[in-house]
């Protein structure tokens, strides 16, 4: 089947701006103010879609359908869709990773008008249901003409937005000229939107939550510290060098991911939040709220308890190629986050005195044969009664450190 061919416009604004009559002229200034004024500040995306379609609307554009796809980058998914209508509003779509959602990008209309870089205008009166998957469907909930748009970013990024509307005729050539007018901000709005997104959910993804919301408000200087009084745990698993060595990196990574998979959860259940993942260790923390400080020691603690039980789990399960054994540390103190390096290249890591206690306490689980072990500063915010173990040496530190099991 032979694709139509893409719809190409002038980027004349003057010539634009001379087929439209002066109120319409002054409604699109006003549209274009809007969007790189007030919808660039706007916290929900979602809003600014509604804002958008709903200003077009009362400007005349018979939109009756649009749906949008943004390019992500996130763990997750590899893109956001969100799907506007006039009898249900916007409906947000996760977009998968994957082949799949690949094979069924390129054969559509999003990835014709991203190759051809020109509008994609359907009568789909005369418009064959297998030129596209979709035809068929705006076909049936009765829409005549769909335009499908290319938002390209600077970066490379493809995206695009349709609109579909029931109208006989479907949009005119004011309408369309409106449309051309207004589409150069909307996309240079939701480009600088996406971008923040992606700087927002690289640094959450890599340096945790809240040091990606000291890194952005501005905590990028070298030897900066910030405390934070919280209950401190530290996991490790036991033998994983001589477990990995028998396993390919790929197989590695699974066994990793698969064990994070049992021990970030649950600390993010009690309200936690990993700071650092260590090789096979994680390190992570639950604050303190004001004088409740046993509110996060017991937090730490169900969290423990709950990924230990996740870990027997999956050993049961065989999702490991060996069973595998972890201990955890239970520490309260101080999480100093610090920036460390030199030149132009800095870590935003996790420093200080009781963070290295937490990780010298894990080191004594398999010495004593126990998997969670809690240090006297942390048993002393539980409500609990827990039995203790004596006081042990542990690598560099001069005194014996009390510890106690639950």
């Amino acid at each position: 089947m032979t694709l139509p061919p893409a719809t190409a416009f002038s980027d004349d604004l003057l010539t634009m701006a001379k087929n439209l009559d002066t109120e319409s002229l002054s409604r699109v200034v006003a549209l274009r103010d809007w969007l790189v004024t007030i919808a660039a500040r706007m916290e929900d995306a979602n809003e600014v879609l509604t804002g958008f379609l709903n200003r077009l609307i009362d400007m005349g554009l018979p939109v009756d359908r649009a749906v949008s796809a943004i390019e992500a980058l996130h763990t997750e998914y590899a893109g956001i869709g969100r799907f506007w209508t006039r009898e249900e509003g916007t409906v947000v779509r996760y977009l998968p990773h994957g082949d799949r959602r690949e094979a069924i990008y390129q054969a559509s209309p999003f990835a014709y008008v991203n190759r051809t870089g020109e509008w994609l205008i359907l009568n789909l009166d005369e418009t064959p249901d297998d030129l596209f998957a979709v035809i068929p469907e705006l076909k049936e909930a009765g829409y005549r003409q769909y335009v499908t748009v290319p938002i390209l970013f600077t970066n490379g990024a493809e995206n695009a937005i349709s609109f579909a509307t029931r109208t006989p005729g479907g949009f005119g050539q004011r309408e369309l000229t409106i449309l051309r007018m207004v589409m150069p901000s909307f996309a240079l709005v939701t480009e600088l939107r996406a971008t923040s997104n992606r700087l927002d959910q690289v640094l959450r993804i890599y340096v945790g939550d809240d040091p990606h919301k000291a890194i952005l408000s501005g905590a990028i200087q070298r030897g900066q510290v910030t405390r934070i009084r919280s209950a401190i745990l530290f996991a490790d698993m036991r033998d994983y060098t001589h477990i990995s060595s028998t396993l390919s990196p790929e197989s590695a990574v699974e066994l990793l991911n698969t064990y994070f998979d049992c021990l970030v959860p649950p600390i993010e259940d009690e309200g936690g939040e990993v700071l650092k993942y260590l090789g096979d260790g994680v390190l992570a923390i639950v604050r303190d709220k004001g004088d409740d400080t046993g509110g996060a020691a017991q937090s730490a603690l169900t969290a423990a308890t709950n990924a230990l039980r996740r870990i027997e789990a999956a050993n049961s399960e065989g999702r490991f190629p060996v069973p595998i054994s972890v201990g955890f540390a239970l520490h309260h103190g101080d999480a100093a986050y610090g920036n460390v390096g030199s030149g132009q290249r800095l870590d935003f890591t996790v420093i200080g005195r009781d963070v290295n206690l937490a990780s010298r306490i894990a080191e004594l689980n398999k010495r004593l044969g126990e998997p969670l072990l809690m240090s006297k500063p942390f048993v002393e915010h539980l409500w609990g009664d827990p039995a203790p173990l004596g006081a042990h040496a542990v690598e560099g530190f001069a005194e014996a450190i009390e510890v106690y099991r639950p």
